[in-house]
């Protein structure tokens, strides 16, 4: 039988866990709450258990296994760091080595977002380029950079944030201290908020509509069907987010001239308003360079990105 790999893409609300053969073929895949108020062990046991059940439906024992996690890392250890949405943070909890027990594997670690940047990678857009740059526009706004095809990490294995470039210098308060930051201004919850504004303010008829009236109800894909149902304002809002996110991908692709910028993320599917807006804004804000040659594309893994990642990390023996 080929070699099988387990991924496990742990998140705030959920943990999702895959098997996987060598050429990205899913076998099995299931999800499972995270319910991190349990503490680590208990959550890690619970991924063991799911891990055990798939490896019994499948008949198939992974020979190693990539994890990704919402925070920083110590690779070297197979600890998690500090994974700031999960209770008690996760400091210094030995991951690799608990699981690899239950498991009989060993266990690779990885940021979130640098795991769905491997993915994409080794199983999507990414696997015919040399230099890539990943944008995750979700939650919050992650980054991965690809350069001569290697995934850089850098010491802290924190390379990438590409969400934490300042974009308005006195813009609103970021999650990580600073002024103007990208995910401060177009991460989901910006976009949604500003759609909740919009809705309680009376601006965005069509959006009041859709979401029956309720502000909690508003969330970028929503907002993307009011903005193409007939509510410029919302439109405005989209655009103006988009454009950030242009002026991001910019910024990147003027430092590192890259083959290829994806957009990824729960944020990357409200349709070509982003997309188009992205690479209209590149165009016109670069200008050292033509960067016609520079494709600007969706995920091709979608929402699966990180779990691609995480079977790419177990073939290569965590070795990036």
């Amino acid at each position: 039988m080929p070699p099988i790999y387990a991924a496990i893409d742990l998140g705030g609300t959920k943990v999702t866990c895959a098997l996987a053969s060598a050429d990205g073929a899913i076998l099995a895949e299931r999800s499972i709450p995270t319910a991190s108020q349990d503490g680590p062990d208990a959550v890690l046991a619970r991924i063991a258990a799911l891990a055990a059940d798939l490896s019994r439906e499948t008949g198939a024992t992974p020979q190693a296994a990539g994890m990704g996690v919402p925070g920083l890392v110590d690779r070297a250890k197979g600890a998690t760091l500090f994974l700031p949405n999960l209770v008690t943070q996760w400091r210094g909890v030995e991951v690799a080595r608990i699981l690899g027990a239950h498991l009989g594997c060993p266990i690779y670690l990885l940021n979130d977002v640098r795991i769905a940047t491997l993915g994409e990678m080794t199983f999507g857009h990414g696997s015919k380029t040399g230099t890539m740059v990943f944008f995750a526009i979700g939650t919050g706004i992650g980054g991965g950079v690809v350069i001569d095809g290697r995934l850089r990490l850098g010491e802290l294995g924190a390379a990438g944030e590409l969400g934490h470039q300042t974009i308005l210098p006195d813009g609103p308060l970021c999650g990580c201290g600073n002024h103007g930051c990208l995910e401060a201004l177009a991460s989901g919850p910006a976009i949604a908020a500003e759609g909740a504004r919009l809705l309680h303010s009376g601006m965005a008829p069509k959006l009041y509509e859709l979401a029956q009236g309720r502000i909690g109800a508003v969330t970028p894909t929503l907002m993307a069907a009011a903005a193409e149902a007939g509510d410029e304002a919302v439109r405005d809002v989209l655009v103006r987010a988009a454009t950030y996110i242009g002026i991001g991908a910019a910024n990147m692709v003027t430092a590192l001239h890259p083959d290829l910028v994806v957009l990824g993320g729960g944020v990357s599917t409200i349709g070509p308003l982003l997309l188009d807006t992205v690479r209209e804004t590149v165009l016109r804000r670069v200008r050292m360079f033509p960067v016609d040659h520079v494709a600007i594309r969706n995920s091709a893994l979608s929402d699966k990105a990180g779990l691609y990642g995480g079977v790419a990390l177990a073939m290569r023996a965590g070795e990036l």
